[in-house]
């Protein structure tokens, strides 16, 4: 991810090595203060020596200032390269993958984990470099000025590094259950929010804000054990740190005492070993950086792991005989009972085929197979003959439009939630779709008319509106195979007509699939087909298969007989 910024990364890293050598310079500059001044009495040394610091520090701070902006672009590039990375492969995945893990658990580890990565790359890899380079600049100052006091105060490096390794290792998996948790209250969030009618008709709130407290508790505790141990990184640093100035000051000073070096000697020596403190301190907490960003790294690997919608190779033609269901058998992933079994029918280009059955006969999972939502376990749907896993996704999916019970429009305008069935399509071609919907006068009623942000799924707009404003959608993209799930289901009696009125304007000349638990809305089906726990029991014309007195009358007397049936 970071190579496509090979070159700011390169010139961060040389920007580092100047910091580095301004951070030795520093150091280096105290012998020649030190013996120049207080011992040569050197007064010319003594006004041109503050311009020289001054000039480091401020060449120092411009390049601080450089790298840091270069390390934090980079940081920012790649995570926006992470989001449309993950975002693409997402759309891409089949659906069954969104049922095994819930959308808001998804959406944390797409903007909670990358975050963390960029958060990683802007500190923690700044720091490896600009660190990693001063250490060696100043040690090498130190062996240079007194080796075997440099050696005295380096002893105690191995066994700091050793703990803050075994304390990166144990950071590494609190985050991962930190992130975890993270994922968890963004769900419970998104759910409380999606739901607030059932928490306020039900009074769930103290309920849920209880739960939620204990969520949220939950997390603090983890985070605590985070910081504890990041915290106690920086005090074993300070510790060791300490004990390795103690023994240089203890014996540097008896040199000095017994003047086996100078007094500038061994201040510019001790300058360079306490400047040496502050990048192992960063550089151990860089290591907890990097620890952190593993975490977070296997979370989105797991993501990109997740293998993408099989394709086929050639493009599909438009129907021209039929779509045929060959002994189809399918079942969940999770599943061990078939959803449907040993299906086999044919249905004509033109034809429209109501799907009827008591809740969980299979109905939707039929129709889910027609776009390939999932395939099936067993036989398969040839569309003029042509296995419909052969085909390339998108030919498939262009020819098939879609209108559900779940109805699903955008935080967006009227407009641009038409056009999402057809893009390119002209303004009169969208309202004329409006008004083959039956909704066009209701959208100029709007505030804004087409131009009215309707709120998230449609939620500014009522329930047959917003199924009017999905049929529209589906006129306008305009597909020869069309599927009705359950499409009127949710609707009262005026807004039924209208969107049957609606309906029976879409269903005109394509092969159409009828998926409906009121039998009222089937009955122009040219052909009825009865599921049964999943296996065809019964097809025909509703008079034909009310006279046969099956599965299908047993239905539509118990609906009449709750008032449900319409005018049959």
């Amino acid at each position: 991810m970071v190579r496509p910024y090979w070159s700011r990364m390169l010139l961060a890293i040389v920007l580092s090595l100047l910091i580095s050598g301004m951070n030795g310079a520093l150091a280096w500059l105290v012998k020649p203060a030190l013996d120049g001044i207080f011992l040569e009495k050197n007064a010319a040394l003594l006004t041109f020596l503050p311009f020289g610091v001054l000039i480091v520090f401020l060449l120092r701070g411009v390049f601080s200032f450089c790298q840091a902006y270069l390390m934090r672009s980079t940081g920012a590039k790649v995570m926006r390269d992470i989001w449309n990375r993950l975002y693409q492969h997402l759309l891409f995945l089949p659906v069954n993958e969104f049922k095994k893990e819930s959308s808001s658990a998804i959406l944390s580890r797409v903007i909670n984990d990358a975050a963390q990565l960029q958060t990683f790359l802007a500190g923690a890899v700044k720091d490896i470099f600009v660190e990693s380079a001063t250490l060696v600049v100043l040690l090498g100052v130190a062996f240079y000025r007194k080796w075997e006091l440099a050696l005295l105060a380096i002893t105690v490096f191995p066994a700091a590094f050793y703990g803050v390794q075994r304390i990166g290792k144990r950071l590494k998996k609190v985050s991962i259950e930190a992130n975890k948790k993270i994922s968890l209250i963004t769900e419970f969030l998104s759910e409380t929010f999606s739901g607030i009618k059932m928490v306020k008709v039900f009074r769930r709130e103290k309920a849920l804000i209880d739960t939620f407290s204990e969520k949220n508790q939950d997390f603090y505790r983890n985070l605590m054990r985070s910081t504890r141990l990041m915290e106690f990184t920086s005090l074993l640093m300070e510790f060791v740190g300490g004990i390795g100035i103690a023994f240089v000051l203890w014996y540097g000073g008896r040199l000095v005492i017994a003047e086996t070096i100078s007094p500038g000697d061994f201040f510019s020596f001790l300058t360079a070993i306490f400047m040496v403190y502050t990048p192992a301190k960063r550089l151990a907490s860089a290591h907890n950086g990097v620890q952190k960003s593993k975490a977070s790294l296997e979370r989105l690997d797991e993501l990109f792991a997740k293998t993408r919608e099989a394709d086929g190779q050639q493009d599909m033609p438009v129907i021209r005989r039929s779509i045929e269901f060959r002994s189809v058998v399918f079942r969940y992933p999770l599943s061990k009972h078939n959803v449907l079994d040993n299906i086999n029918i044919e249905v004509k280009k033109g034809e429209i085929i109501a799907i009827v059955g008591r809740s969980g006969a299979g109905k939707t999972s039929l129709a889910d197979l027609i776009p390939r939502f999932y395939d099936p376990v067993s036989g398969g749907i040839f569309v003029d003959g042509v296995d419909v896993r052969d085909v390339k996704l998108g030919s498939l999916r262009d020819q098939i439009g879609l209108v559900s019970q779940d109805i699903i429009l955008f935080n967006d305008t009227v407009r641009a939630n038409i056009l999402f069935g057809n893009p390119a399509a002209s303004e009169e071609e969208l309202v004329a779709a409006a008004k083959a919907a039956y909704a066009h006068e209701f959208i100029l009623e709007l505030p804004n008319g087409y131009d009215t942000v309707i709120g998230e799924r449609g939620v500014m707009v009522s329930g047959g509106q917003r199924q009017r404003l999905s049929i529209a959608r589906a006129i306008l993209k305009n597909p020869p195979i069309l599927i009705l799930d359950e499409a009127t289901s949710a609707l009262d009696t005026e807004s039924e007509l209208k969107v049957q009125m609606a309906l029976d304007t879409l269903m005109q000349n394509r092969t159409t699939f009828v998926i409906a638990h009121r039998l009222s809305t089937v009955k122009k089906a040219g052909r009825i087909m009865v599921l049964e726990k999943g296996r065809i029991v019964e097809t025909g014309p509703h008079e034909e298969l009310m006279q046969h007195g099956g599965t299908y009358k047993k239905l539509h007397d118990l609906q009449l007989s709750a008032g449900e049936s319409g005018d049959s």
